[in-house]
């Protein structure tokens, strides 16, 4: 039987032929490659946190160059910087040892993702074990959530520091919710995550040691928003927004007008070279951009990402540690080097230039890496998805700069009639290699949230004179020479418009372009408008965009990942106004649609419900948006964002599988200060 990597070696010769290949050869060498290349995707795996306080050590150790610093007096022995209660983990496969670089790449200061899956820890109050399923202690050492479900109750570490040596107490979240969160002037609109019942919670602090986070209203899921990627998610990811939980008090104090006289701080922001004292102050609390701002991240940014490098090292006052005693990291640094482009980006992977790359790297390219393997240096690893649409068509529901789109846009049965026009099968032949499944949004069937398997091709199965049919029915039945359906409002051809983002992890400009070929035969157009990502951003977050294609990863977990298909947030892809809406509680934005009204009534339900009614709350929001198209899904349930990894042969600690996913930070879960170079 032919090895599956010299089957998928061999189809390294036929990338560049790919399109041009008739569908029924596409077909059979997808199929084949589905199959053999099952075989890349091993056993699902990960570190242990270890909470059996006979397994804690007591005797610790650190990294050659702490000790040195040490000798010379500039920082504390290694048991004071750690404190009571370090956060033990137990390696994956063995104690690793100290030192050296790891090599990734990234795309520029767009890239945020990139150091937050990496080397951000992550510092989330709470954080998913390896398998993306059980919530387990991180920054915080324990918690308890009351019978009511109210109060949540969260315990620091004793004597745990941020990285300049300060203590990290409850204070630090106090002065968050106070001064930050609680700022109109920094945080104009509160988060949904941060309320129960559609009330706020608060702070309140019991000891230096101890906060409750209360609510009026029942809010059984806090924990799993804590561990999950939202606003509640730690400092380094969302200090930058003004949310994240806590933030350094004794840093960022003298930059807000409660501590400083105004005056002051706006000529201080005018030398700097800021508009304003409050874009300064978000540039001060930005991990990835201001190497100054004290963290509890495993490494610091030392480079920051708008230079060429964007450079991490060592974190001094790390509460990592293995289950030997050894502080972690091991690595010294973790240095990510600039990748103009995904080309660029995937010809250094495939050269062996990266240590540890999962982000960008081109599922198409796979043939491709496999013939490289052992000339680069490097292993192959695929790490499937548990997300329905690695492509998800996002209406714009707010989209209100032409009348006549946006009624389009409105109506059900145009947007389940685009569904119906797309070749699933085709995209997933040629853009996945086969190894993907046409899909709805919907997560994978074994999620607990999943709606059943009625909802998996509802309305996204290739029917042709169906779509057409329903396009006559609502009165697009009128087209120019050239076939394409007319506007009712008699102003020429209706056009529709999808911004994406160029340069990112899959080729979604060629996807849509091959979205637009396939609704050609249906009568409408589609114009894809590729933008640099932060251009994009800015045209999205504006409600300036009638459609956008992104990602539907970490939907698997719905609640702690909701804004990815829900408007829960004023700049969300699928319509910001009704996102503003959302955040203001009505004050500001527009009302949503009714369906829309309907699913996120019962998100706020499932908010404050116990397991089991949240449970069928999540398969009745998925029921409502897959029926009603919100956003359409196209193929999923792949390694294709994010899942295609190369990793040295001479790294050790790396998991055969990873659970892929932005909720648990991929590769955070795997716990990245575990990582280590072998002799």
């Amino acid at each position: 039987m032919t090895d599956r990597r010299d089957f998928l070696k061999g189809l390294a010769g036929l990338q560049l032929g790919l399109l041009a290949t008739p569908s029924f050869i596409l077909s059979s060498t997808a199929t084949a490659a589905r199959a053999q290349g099952r075989d890349l995707i091993g056993v699902l795996e990960g570190p242990e946190v270890v909470t059996d306080p006979a397994r804690i050590p007591t005797v610790f150790k650190e990294a050659p160059d702490l000790a040195q610093r040490v000798s010379a007096g500039e920082l504390p022995p290694v048991a004071e910087r750690i404190g009571k209660h370090p956060l033990v983990i137990a390696p994956v496969h063995e104690i690793g040892s100290y030192g050296g670089t790891m090599r990734r790449g990234f795309t520029g200061p767009g890239d945020v993702w990139n150091g937050w899956r990496t080397t951000s820890g992550p510092d989330n109050v709470l954080f998913w074990d390896y398998s993306g399923s059980t919530i387990v202690p991180n920054v915080a050492r324990d918690w308890k959530v009351s019978e009511d479900g109210k109060t949540t109750t969260i315990h620091l570490r004793e004597g745990m520091r941020w990285s300049d040596g300060e203590p990290f107490t409850a204070d630090d979240f106090v002065f968050w919710f106070e001064d930050v969160y609680g700022n109109p002037d920094l945080v104009p609109f509160g988060s949904t995550y941060f309320t129960a019942g559609g009330l706020n919670g608060k702070v309140e602090k019991v000891d230096d040691l101890t906060i409750n986070l209360v609510f009026e209203k029942p809010y059984y899921v806090l924990p799993e928003i804590m561990a999950g990627t939202n606003h509640l998610s730690g400092h380094a990811m969302q200090g930058r927004t003004g949310m994240g939980l806590f933030a350094p008090a004794h840093y960022l104090k003298p930059f807000l007008p409660k501590y400083t006289e105004q005056a002051d701080l706006d000529a201080q922001a005018k030398a700097e070279g800021f508009d304003s004292w409050r874009t300064h102050f978000f540039f001060r609390n930005n991990w990835c951009l201001n190497p100054e701002l004290p963290t509890v991240t495993p490494w610091t940014v030392s480079r920051a990402i708008n230079e060429p490098t964007w450079e991490f090292v060592r974190n001094p006052y790390s509460i990592w540690v293995d289950t030997d005693g050894n502080q972690l990291p091991y690595l010294d640094k973790v240095v990510m080097t600039l990748g103009e482009d995904l080309e660029v980006v995937n010809l250094r992977a495939i050269a062996g230039e990266y240590d540890m790359q999962e982000r960008h790297l081109d599922i198409a390219k796979l043939p491709v890496f496999l013939q490289n393997e052992e000339q680069g240096g490097y292993e192959m690893h695929l790490d499937p998805a548990a997300h329905g649409a690695d492509v998800m068509l996002i209406f714009n529901h707010t989209y209100d700069a032409d009348p006549e789109v946006a009624k389009w846009i409105a109506n059900v049965d145009f947007r389940r009639a685009l569904s119906l026009g797309i070749k699933r099968d085709e995209l997933n032949e040629i853009f996945w290699l086969g190894m993907g499944s046409p899909s709805t949004i919907a997560p994978e069937s074994a999620n607990v949230y999943f709606p059943g398997e009625d909802y998996r091709l509802m309305w996204s199965t290739n029917d042709v004179p169906q779509a057409n049919a329903m396009l006559d029915a609502i009165g697009l039945t009128e087209k120019d020479g050239d076939g394409f359906r007319l506007r009712t409002d008699g102003k020429g051809r209706l056009s529709l418009k999808i911004v994406v983002y160029a340069g990112q992890a899959m080729p979604y400009p060629q996807i849509c372009e091959m979205i637009a070929q396939h609704w050609q035969d249906i009568g409408v157009e589609l114009t894809v408008d590729a933008l640099e990502r932060n251009l994009a951003e800015a045209r999205i977050q504006a409600n300036e965009h009638q459609m956008h294609s992104w990602v539907g990863d970490g939907t698997e977990h719905l609640f702690s990942y909701a804004p990815q298909v829900l408007p829960i947030t004023p700049t969300h892809y699928s319509g910001p106004l009704w996102g503003k809406w959302v955040a203001s509680d009505g004050e500001e934005g527009v009302k949503p649609a009714e369906y829309m009204i309907e699913a996120l009534d019962r998100f706020q339900k499932g908010l404050t419900a116990p397991d089991e009614e949240r449970i069928a709350l999540a398969r009745e929001i998925w029921q409502i948006l897959i029926d009603n198209q919100h956003i359409i899904g196209t193929v999923g349930l792949s390694p294709a964002f994010y899942g295609v990894r190369v990793a040295n042969k001479k790294l050790g600690n790396v998991p055969a599988r990873q659970y892929n996913s932005p909720d648990v930070k991929t590769s955070s879960a795997s716990r990245v200060m575990t990582f280590y170079y072998k002799a």
